[in-house]
């Protein structure tokens, strides 16, 4: 394929970024700062677009890599990176990557719509969690977005150089990223055999990522700085009444968030003292011991922290309107606050609720308990994925036991 000037680069991009529905306002943004770009261009006498050419207009007219070296480069500034990627993605990939999808819909094609709203409807007749669900079809959304900019319109047209060129995309995301893409791509091909849309089976093509999760070190966290986080918690107030059930839910019963959400009334068997739930990972059912802590801290939250509305739910946001949690709320903004508030540094560990499972995991593990035991408690259909925390090392797990003693407020 011929190389594309600037000048025509830049021109195909805009006529994409109308595509896509880019606003009025964002759209002259970015011409203004090409206009700059290209005539940076011309004074150099350079016909292409380089990455270096990028690097050095950015430079000399915004001083970007001197603002981020000092720290002092603003988020408008920010957006001027953006333009010179933009346009790298584009002359690499044919399309536009790495967009910000909270206000424009992902695809614009009215046949690939179709296609990912049945892909939905499929994803769910799998029994897939609505975790799964919503993850799948973002991410096939997107490579049908991708498809759609490469100018294909239906799915019999899809081939192996196409999703090639897709997976090259994916270069510089995490691991962990690309592994969660490449099985929603595998679904998603999938589907597409079993009901017609495509007469090869591409989900066979989709490599396979070795997984690592035997491999990982789990966070977890220490004595100290866990006493720091829950003292740091103002339980006088009704948001702190329910951020400290919380946490107790994760580290004492090693709830994962996406249950906690969905958390009824009916899930407490106060006569039974037993927390029974189905699980919204595995879709199985778990039945907990609710510890003397976790009820007081839970019943202190109903009667004096809870805003009084008609919501099944137990734990719901405290500004209006009163809803529960939303489907992508991890509540890992919880940990952060208190964390804050404590004084606590995030370091490299990662510091979301998953992080206080591995503490309640690791502990039990130390403390000579079974893996079979361990993963009844945590929900894990088999012990495969709880002896990752044989990675961790001993001597750091002694530095955190869970024995400390708090006073629980019963009235």
């Amino acid at each position: 394929m011929q190389k594309k000037t600037l000048k025509v680069l830049i021109m195909d991009l805009e006529q994409e970024l109308l595509r896509l529905g880019y606003t009025k306002g964002s759209l002259n943004y970015y011409k203004k700062r090409w206009e700059m770009l290209l005539k940076f261009a011309n004074e150099r006498n350079e016909l292409y677009y380089t990455e270096r050419l990028g690097i050095d207009f950015l430079e000399k007219n915004f001083n970007i890599l001197e603002k981020d070296v000092s720290g002092t480069l603003i988020q408008s500034e920010v957006q001027n990176l953006r333009v010179i990627r933009m346009l790298g993605d584009f002359q690499l990939h044919g399309s536009v990557l790495r967009r910000y999808y909270k206000q424009t819909k992902i695809l614009h094609s009215p046949y690939f719509i179709e296609v990912i709203n049945d892909f939905k409807h499929y994803c769910i007749d799998k029994n897939y969690s609505s975790v799964t669900v919503g993850h799948y079809t973002k991410q096939a959304s997107k490579f049908l977005d991708f498809a759609d900019a490469q100018s294909v319109t239906s799915c019999c047209e899809i081939n192996l150089i196409l999703i090639n060129n897709y997976i090259k995309t994916l270069a510089g995301y995490t691991y962990k990223t690309v592994e969660q893409q490449l099985c929603s791509l595998r679904s998603l091909f999938k589907f597409m055999y079993q009901k017609g849309l495509h007469e090869k089976d591409f989900s066979l093509k989709i490599p396979m990522i070795q997984s690592r999760k035997q491999t990982r070190i789990p966070s977890v966290w220490s004595a100290e700085d866990l006493t720091k986080l829950i003292t740091a918690i103002d339980r006088g107030n009704p948001m702190g009444k329910r951020d400290y059930a919380i946490i107790l839910l994760v580290s004492r019963l090693g709830l994962r968030s996406s249950d906690i959400k969905k958390l009824t009334f009916e899930n407490f068997h106060w006569e039974d003292k037993q927390l029974v739930f189905v699980q919204s990972k595995t879709r199985t059912t778990l039945s907990l011991p609710i510890t003397q802590d976790v009820g007081w801290a839970v019943i202190d939250y109903l009667r004096y922290g809870r805003p009084k509305v008609d919501s099944p739910f137990v734990f719901i946001r405290h500004l209006a309107p009163f809803l529960p949690f939303t489907e992508g709320d991890h509540l890992n903004q919880i940990i952060s606050k208190y964390m804050k508030m404590a004084g606590i540094p995030k370091g490299k560990k990662k510091v979301g609720m998953h992080s206080l499972r591995h503490t309640l995991a690791s502990l039990l593990l130390e403390k000579g308990t079974p893996l079979p035991v361990i993963s009844e408690i945590l929900g894990h259909i088999n012990t495969q994925s709880t002896t990752v925390y044989l990675k961790v090392d001993i001597d750091k797990l002694k530095e955190c036991p869970l024995d400390f003693k708090e006073d629980i407020v019963h009235d």
